[in-house]
């Protein structure tokens, strides 16, 4: 049987899958050298493999830095296989809406294998505003759109998650202890938003709202990010409303009936 599988194996196919797999771990991009280093490959081998990649836009390729990067094409491939269909067409245009009441960027994202992935977002009209890379992981313990998913996830995903969590701690204000990550999910639940307050980066406040799907499944949340200066209590209350009220215009696109589930 193992003889039988040898067989069948396309060696160079792996070798691609690891350049895509070392790739994913380093968002600023990679050179030819530290890749094929990295990897083991011989220069001959990454370069065809990286040309190609590049050629069926799979990688980008910086002229002036000399550096290898993943492209959206992979992210859009992988966002299918969550199996929303229009999910991301539903969410795009209320994103758009979102930022233009609140003017701060409005964001997407979704969970991932172990943390969350943030997806697309409508940047803010702000000079200074905050912008993502689409593919970027975030935490679960102190972020918005971690917590308001986490939140409405059924018992016994949440605690697989939870398994995953090392509640690493970033300042004073970052929760650390799963007990107290339980009582912060309830109010959650009771208040229907999440609140990230200065809890990974001094200074800046996150508020977000979770996104049901036709089962009452949380399959995302959106979410602002903005200087505390301007994210006051006052002003995150009401941008608080506008999260929630869009949030759950996108679940209502998306099936889900909140008296039927």
């Amino acid at each position: 049987m193992e003889k039988l599988e040898e067989n069948y194996k396309v060696p160079n196919l792996e070798k691609g899958i690891a350049v895509i797999e070392y790739l994913s771990l380093h968002f600023q991009g990679e050179t030819l050298q530290s890749i094929k280093s990295a990897l083991d490959i011989s220069q001959t081998t990454a370069y065809r493999i990286l040309n190609t990649l590049v050629r069926l836009d799979y990688l980008i390729y910086d002229e002036d830095t000399k550096r290898y990067k993943l492209s959206r094409k992979l992210l859009t491939l992988g966002f299918r296989s969550l199996n929303e269909h229009n999910l991301l067409e539903t969410v795009l245009p209320r994103l758009r809406d979102l930022r233009d009441q609140v003017k701060e960027t409005a964001c997407f994202g979704v969970l991932g294998d172990e943390k969350g992935i943030f997806i697309e977002q409508a940047q803010g009209h702000h000079t200074f505003r905050f912008i993502l890379s689409p593919g970027k992981s975030f935490e679960l313990h102190c972020s918005a759109p971690g917590k308001a998913i986490m939140a409405y996830l059924p018992n016994t995903v949440r605690d697989r998650y939870l398994s995953y969590m090392k509640f690493e701690q970033y300042n004073s204000r970052t929760i650390t202890t799963r007990e107290a990550y339980l009582a912060e999910l309830e109010k959650v639940r009771n208040f229907g938003y999440a609140l990230d307050n200065e809890e990974e980066l001094n200074g800046v406040i996150c508020v977000g709202a979770p996104i049901f799907n036709y089962t009452g499944y949380p399959c995302g949340a959106i979410w602002i990010s903005g200087p505390k200066d301007r994210l006051s209590k006052e002003v995150t209350r009401s941008s608080a409303v506008c999260i929630k009220k869009i949030a759950e215009d996108i679940s209502r696109d998306l099936g889900f009936r909140k008296n039927e589930n």
